[in-house]
């Protein structure tokens, strides 16, 4: 079958007992048992049942069942957020003393968290450049647990090549992880193509309407976790299953990072049109992109499916389409924001992969809370936009970017406009 038939088609789990088409809503905390013994089988693992939703409840594994089927995982998890599957991910593989191997090309919460928590617990980052096998290489000992990176950066929208990077790690035991939010799996098989552990926001492209949270931890069963000196001793208990069960039965269940049941039951609507709706957005950022190239305001335009990125040959190797995001910058500040806000159509916000288009500027939000100089290490500008390109129709977008591009006099931004202190705002 294909994708959207999966989608539609993957039978329940369990038959509800009055057999409605859709799977129901379990909105409740805890379930109750007919004997005691059953219950304390449950407790004990001896025996399959919902006890309390923070571990276990329909709903949820019924979302984490046709994400199962849809992508050929061997195990998924789904969490609250897309932060949390990634902090549940790390937590679980990593102890004080380990390093990870990563890139500074990362979105900005993902980035802020390598160099904060991990660095308070005694876990060592080491940032490489993905595209130089000898780096990575160099910078693998008997301490690293496992390389991250995201299978198109955001918002610098670099593609790795991900076979290249596994062969390496295979040869020393280091599992992939790889965030695949930018490229679900109707454009990129992952588990083809290397990918060992998916991290993913279903916040994004699988609710859609930019209406719900969530997060997914996808285990492709591509790794013997009996290698990995943190899950080893699970191997022994839970075989090719050690990763997911220890999140379940530790981690996630120990950390609370829960996904709501009706957060689950709105994301497997939105599973079920997903197809639909990235082939939309794709086919139009491709085309916004080429408009963009065309315009002489614009200094730079990043998109893995042009011809003239860094990124085409691996992006065409591996994807089936580039994504949804666009990135392009203007000289400075004052003509990127006297675009933003000309703007009608393209929502000024944050979120990627939302059925809208949105569009932000990075260097001043995402990456707000880090110095200019780490910026330009990041590859930033102060002129660059991220725009995520929804599934309006294309003559719209086009139009309303056009009238953006009107000169006109320019509104500079005071920097007084703007606090310089730092903040915790999760963007």
């Amino acid at each position: 079958m294909g994708f959207t038939t999966k989608a539609l088609h993957t039978q329940p789990l369990a038959k509800d007992a009055h057999g409605a088409m859709r799977f129901p809503i379990y909105q409740s905390s805890a379930f109750e048992f007919e004997k005691a013994e059953d219950l304390e089988a449950v407790f004990k693992g001896f025996k399959y049942g919902h006890v309390y939703t923070r571990s276990t409840n329909p709903t949820i594994e019924e979302f984490e069942h046709k994400i199962r089927t849809v992508s050929g995982a061997l195990g998924v998890l789904a969490t609250a957020t897309g932060m949390a599957a990634i902090s549940n991910m790390l937590f679980a593989l990593l102890k004080s003393g380990d390093n990870i191997i990563t890139t500074k090309y990362l979105f900005g919460n993902t980035l802020s968290l390598f160099q904060t928590l991990l660095s308070d617990f005694d876990v060592e980052v080491r940032y490489v450049d993905l595209n130089n096998l000898e780096e990575i290489k160099a910078n693998i000992d008997a301490k690293t647990r496992l390389l991250f990176c995201e299978s198109i950066s955001n918002p610098h929208l670099i593609v790795p090549d991900f076979e290249s990077i596994k062969s390496l790690l295979q040869e020393n035991n280091v599992p992939l992880i790889v965030d695949t939010t930018a490229t679900p799996w109707n454009l990129f098989d992952a588990k083809k193509h290397g990918v060992d552990v998916e991290i993913v926001s279903a916040t994004k492209y699988i609710s859609g309407g930019g209406h719900v949270l969530g997060g997914l931890i996808v285990d492709n069963g591509t790794y013997n976790w009996g290698n990995h000196a943190t899950l080893a001793p699970y191997y022994k208990k839970f075989g090719p299953n050690a990763l997911i069960l220890r999140l379940r039965k530790e981690t996630y269940r120990n950390l609370g990072a829960t996904l709501s049941p009706q957060s689950a039951y709105l994301l497997s609507l939105g599973l079920e049109t997903m197809d639909l709706r990235v082939k939309r957005s794709c086919d139009n950022a491709l085309a916004v992109a080429k408009h963009l190239q065309t315009k002489p305001e614009i200094t730079n335009v990043s998109y893995p499916f042009l011809e003239d990125s860094t990124s085409y040959e691996n992006a065409k190797k591996h994807f089936s389409a580039g994504g949804g995001i666009v990135s392009f910058s203007f000289s400075d500040k004052a003509s990127a924001y006297a675009f933003l806000n000309r703007l009608n159509i393209i929502k000024r916000g944050t979120n990627v992969q939302d059925n809208k288009s949105l569009i932000i500027a990075t260097y001043h939000t995402i990456y707000a809370e880090y110095s200019n100089e780490q910026k330009a290490s990041f590859g930033l500008s102060e002129g660059m936009i991220r725009l995520s390109v929804g599934i309006e129709d294309l003559e719209d977008l086009i139009a309303d970017i056009d009238q953006a591009l009107v000169k006109e006099e320019q509104t500079v931004v005071s920097n007084e406009a703007a606090s310089d202190k730092p903040h915790l705002l999760d963007f």
